[in-house]
């Protein structure tokens, strides 16, 4: 398997509930490298920008109202694999139907406040990397 990034942002739910450095523990004890790592208050604009693919959905307001409210924490991760093994780490968006154990199991509330996003490809990744990072904050492959 391919050494692959993909980008996490550690929710505000999360964030106000003090689970940030726990996410953090349990992505290293994966496996995941921390190759760029901020703490921000998004902007509505910055909300807006990042979840545009979902203008047109009901939950779009709502989801911006959300990720505005107080701050997150936004990560690059690296490892072998890193989009398919985050997704499996997060668990379903759902945390009532998540797996014992992982992220959205243990510190997610609903579908609505689920602790973390993380990129559904390594398409994605790479453009949502570069949407709240430059290259040249992103520590190069080791």
């Amino acid at each position: 398997m391919a050494v692959e990034r993909t980008l996490s942002i550690i929710k505000p739910d999360a964030v106000e509930k003090n689970k940030t450095g726990a996410i953090l523990a349990l992505l290293e004890e994966n496996g995941f490298v921390l190759r760029a790592l901020r703490r921000t208050h998004l902007s509505r604009r910055e909300a807006e920008g990042f979840y545009a693919v979902h203008k047109e959905r009901p939950f779009f307001g709502e989801l911006v109202e959300f990720m505005t409210r107080s701050p997150v924490v936004i990560a690059v991760l690296e490892r072998d694999d890193a989009v398919a093994k985050y997704r499996a780490v997060m668990g379903a968006t759902d945390p009532a139907k998540a797996d014992a154990g992982t992220i959205r199991k243990l510190y997610g509330t609903n579908v609505g406040e689920n602790a973390v996003h993380g990129s559904d490809s390594a398409d994605n990744a790479r453009i949502e990397i570069g949407y709240f990072f430059a290259a040249s904050d992103v520590a190069p492959v080791a």
